[in-house]
């Protein structure tokens, strides 16, 4: 996998994380890269979009799975990605789960196989908007980012 893919799929990670700040804007950095269609508002078909196209980045044998390995450089990408300006936590009230750990292979892998198809990663979509969707809307904006 070359290192712009890595680049391009960290950022996408970062963007999932729910209080992720740039330029003190809480949110600012998800919107950016997760609002495809600009309008204000992050839905679940562009959720589900931008995790295929993660998903896509770091399946490097075209597997259809994202092995151990390849979950692992999934991992240190998103590290990087934080230690450089995206830092945040997870949070949100997604059964439990912040928005960020909707990406860790324990959660991802939910037949718990040791590997992660595409089915089960692309499963977590509508988990990942309900642990960002703070007033319960069904989407996601700048207002779910706010401090209640």
């Amino acid at each position: 996998m070359n290192k712009s893919a890595i680049t391009l799929a960290a950022a996408f990670w970062a963007a999932s994380n729910a209080l992720a700040m740039a330029q003190g804007i809480p949110g600012q950095h998800f919107m950016e890269n997760w609002d495809l269609n600009e309008d204000g508002t992050v839905t679940l078909a562009e959720i589900t979009e931008r995790r295929d196209n993660v998903f896509i980045s770091f399946d490097a044998d075209d597997n259809g799975s994202l092995s151990a390995e390849e979950y692992e450089l999934f991992d240190e990408a998103r590290a990087s990605h934080q230690n450089d300006g995206a830092q945040g936590q997870g949070g949100g009230k997604g059964h439990g789960k912040g928005a960020g750990e909707m990406m860790d292979m324990v959660v991802n892998d939910t037949n718990a196989d040791g590997v992660v198809s595409r089915d089960e990663f692309m499963a977590q979509a509508p988990l990942m908007l309900a642990a960002l969707d703070k007033n319960s809307d069904g989407t996601v904006t700048a207002a779910d980012f706010k401090k209640r």
